[in-house]
């Protein structure tokens, strides 16, 4: 496996293997990675609902999915901006939609611009081959009194992209584990909070039955 470079990643992006829209400018490329752009999406965790039975907060249990989103979405224009306040913590999405060949993976790392602002970008994830649409990423405002500013279209995090031994196929791209990928093909305007594993797994898992689940699903 190794780390294309900046001529490669252009062949790449020539030839179809990778492919960003918008297209790239400039700015975004560097010596062995791209830099992507803060979409106009963001996310803010909801804290309470309004029930039948009055305003209840809102308790998160991923092994027991509430009804609905649990999100409040705010969606920017060309122009605006958004204001992190202190401890604050957002989902944002990148501007660019990417898209993988069956031969490429990605990693995503943090901009070190960013994280000196105060900003944690929770993040060193993996994007799979493949794989196409809007990236998600989680955003906190570290500082305990400075409200932080964030532009839509700058430049807030990088990924880098790595060849495989083999090739995979689209269907073995799209297995993971025992279920299909939850983000494939994501846009703008999609659910982009954490999505719910294979029902029985998460039974069995809530259940304590961690070795029935090693032993009704071996890797084989």
């Amino acid at each position: 496996m190794s780390v294309l470079t900046r001529d490669e990643i252009k062949a790449y992006i020539q030839s179809g293997k990778l492919a960003f829209e918008p297209a790239l400018d400039a700015f975004q490329m560097q010596p062995h990675a791209v830099d992507l752009r803060l979409g106009y999406e963001f996310r803010l965790p909801k804290t309470w609902a309004l029930t039948e039975r009055g305003r209840e907060a809102l308790s998160v249990d991923y092994l027991n999915p509430l009804n609905g989103d649990l999100f409040e979405v705010i969606t920017l224009t060309q122009g605006q901006y958004f204001e992190v306040l202190p401890g604050e913590f957002v989902i944002v999405t990148t501007l660019e939609k990417v898209q993988l060949s069956n031969d490429v993976m990605s990693v995503l790392y943090p901009r070190t611009s960013f994280n000196r602002r105060g900003l944690a970008v929770d993040l060193s994830g993996i994007i799979d081959v493949r794989y196409k649409g809007h990236l998600t990423i989680p955003v906190r405002n570290n500082t305990h009194t400075q409200t932080i500013r964030l532009y839509p279209g700058e430049r807030m995090c990088q990924i880098i992209f790595q060849t495989l031994t083999n090739t995979i196929s689209e269907e073995d791209a799209l297995m993971h584990g025992l279920t299909q990928s939850k983000y494939h093909e994501y846009e703008n305007g999609q659910k982009h909070s954490a999505q719910p594993d294979k029902d029985v797994e998460m039974r069995l898992v809530r259940e304590g039955k961690i070795d029935e689940l090693k032993r009704a699903y071996p890797v084989v």
